[in-house]
């Protein structure tokens, strides 16, 4: 069986955390800024965890970071 390639486009939204989570990037912050509130604003740009029902499928993608 061949090996496991990392997907590229995946490893450049997605970390891994050094206790095995993965961490992401909001949506919605690319433009049209000025109709969200600044409060929207600010916790779209913070990073958050993925969601537990896509861990298994996003781990396999990036099977190499981990």
């Amino acid at each position: 069986m061949p090996k496991a390639k990392t997907h590229s486009g995946l490893k450049k939204r997605v970390k891994v955390t050094a206790t095995g989570k993965i961490t992401r990037g909001h949506s919605y912050t690319g433009h049209l800024k000025t109709n969200k509130s600044h409060k929207q604003n600010k916790n779209l740009s913070k990073t958050t965890t993925v969601d537990a029902t896509d861990v298994k499928r996003i781990k396999s993608l990036v099977s190499n970071l981990m």
